[in-house]
């Protein structure tokens, strides 16, 4: 007899914590809330389409949605198969019974673990953790070791002369040297070097050869009270010899927060000259995001002095901060210039799922906390929607997080294949994620330099080589193609 689902799946099959879509969501998933979706008791075709039909709206069409997640009723044959067939409608999974013969639901656990299986992407248990030379699809890649002995090198900037700026996680400020020796460069922030709070991102001017001026983000602190409360912060300098001067501090997010996490901090100058940067909603979720009388969880868009532009999207706004370009963030931690367009490109840290690359848009909403690909630490549901009118979608999303960093478009021809394709680090996976682009978008990728290490940033460094900074030990390597 034919049924109508009207119920909502908001927890996995087999207890894991699971995504909820109303409507079709970027992994194509059916929404099960929807009438009109019907099943009969000898099921509905073949395994593929009865998953399809009523598994991915809630698991992923990819069976993304059961990586990254806690098993808590079992994981073999039999207590997956228990799990679709009796579900456990406390948790609000219900039974699959009436649906499906039990060999179907055999089908399905079959089908089930063979996707989880296929997912196990970033097992890198047999790629040896102290090679020098990695294969890629079209070259090999050997790594020459420019700096080490650091503890968290954040981020790169690379001077006229082909020496290199280098900012420690700790507060220190270098310069490396031609011949690879580091140089401590005195007149830098004092910064809290705490939890994820430090010295981090560094760029240069875009007139750097005339006016000798830096841009330095980090996590500024003061006393409230007898707590110690911290921000992200940007600071202006001329840099001179083995010094900073002229240090202005141009932008600072408010408010302030107890939270030692999420402050964002990736720079970068657009074709219009303007300053663009990013600031973590610092863990408060449900207040900052969304509101544009804060400065935590955007984009912002200044002037190299810190004053505002015109027609910043927000400048009007009664309340708003005019500095905002974007909002709906969580924690951006890379941000890149697209050399082929002028547009600027971010990537975020989801939760335990939902990294994103997104095209950064005057005056967008991405989203967050509203809609979500991931759930929260705690395996607890932090949104039931993946889409929602006036809120852009990512152009990439990852399921597991993969803690995605520093990011950059390749440029020039010395690696084969892989002429403006995006490049971003994984910090959870210790890997390099190569983004193939072909007309603005993304249509496949490639992990590469695997083991390396917590990938923290990556640039086009001079003679149109690709550098990599990891961290904890710290190390910055030059990528040299190899021929095969």
């Amino acid at each position: 007899m034919l049924k109508i689902l009207t119920y909502t799946i908001v927890m996995a099959a087999i207890g894991l914590a699971c995504i909820q879509f109303n409507g079709t969501g970027k992994n194509g998933g059916t929404n099960l809330t929807a009438t009109g979706l019907k099943m009969t008791a000898t099921g509905r075709g073949t395994v593929e389409s009865n998953y399809k039909n009523f598994c991915s709206g809630c698991h992923g069409e990819k069976m993304d949605a059961f990586v990254d997640r806690k098993w808590k009723y079992g994981n073999t044959k039999e207590d997956i198969f228990k799990g679709i067939k009796q579900g456990y409608p406390d948790g609000g999974m219900p039974s699959f019974e009436a649906a499906f013969t039990n060999e179907e639901i055999y089908e399905l656990s079959d089908y089930i673990l063979t996707g989880i299986k296929n997912l196990k992407r970033y097992n890198f248990d047999k790629v040896p953790e102290t090679t020098n030379l990695f294969v890629s699809e079209n070259q090999n890649i050997k790594l020459d070791t420019v700096v080490r002995g650091l503890g968290s090198p954040w981020s790169m900037a690379f001077l006229p002369n082909g020496e290199m700026l280098v900012t420690e996680k700790t507060g220190q400020l270098y310069r490396v040297k031609n011949d690879r020796s580091l140089q401590l460069i005195n007149g830098g922030p004092q910064v809290t070097a705490d939890g994820q709070g430090g010295l981090m991102d560094v760029i240069l001017h875009p007139d750097f050869k005339s006016n000798k001026r830096i841009y330095i983000s980090y996590s500024a602190f003061k006393k409230d009270g007898s707590a110690t409360v911290a921000t992200t912060a940007i600071m202006s300098a001329t840099l001179t010899g083995e010094k900073l001067e002229g240090q202005k501090i141009i932008f600072e997010a408010l408010p302030y927060s107890r939270t030692r996490h999420h402050y964002g901090s990736r720079m970068v100058f657009g074709r219009d000259g303007l300053l663009y940067f990013s600031v973590g909603e610092r863990g408060n979720e449900k207040q900052n995001p969304q509101s544009l009388a804060n400065d935590l969880g955007k984009i912002h868009r200044i002037k190299d002095d810190g004053t505002i532009p015109a027609n910043n999207p927000f400048v009007n706004k009664p309340g708003a901060k005019p500095s905002i370009f974007t909002y709906g963030n969580r924690n951006p931690q890379g941000v890149t210039m697209n050399p082929s367009t002028g547009a600027i490109w971010s990537n975020e840290h989801g939760p335990r799922g939902g990294d994103e690359i997104n095209i950064v848009g005057a005056g967008k909403n991405y989203g967050w906390p509203a809609i979500s690909y991931g759930i929260n630490y705690d395996g607890k549901i932090i949104t039931d929607k993946t889409a929602m009118d006036g809120m852009e979608q990512p152009l990439l999303y990852w399921i597991p997080s993969i803690g995605p960093s520093g990011m950059a478009f390749v440029e020039g021809k010395r690696y084969k294949g892989w002429q403006g394709d995006l490049l971003v680090g994984s910090l959870r996976f210790k890997y390099l994620n190569r983004c193939k682009m072909k007309d603005g978008k993304v249509v496949g990728e490639e992990l590469l330099l695997k083991n390396i290490g917590r990938l923290r940033d990556v640039r086009m460094g001079p003679g149109g080589y690709i550098y990599v900074s990891v961290e904890n030990p710290g190390y910055i390597f030059r990528l040299l193609p190899v021929s095969r």
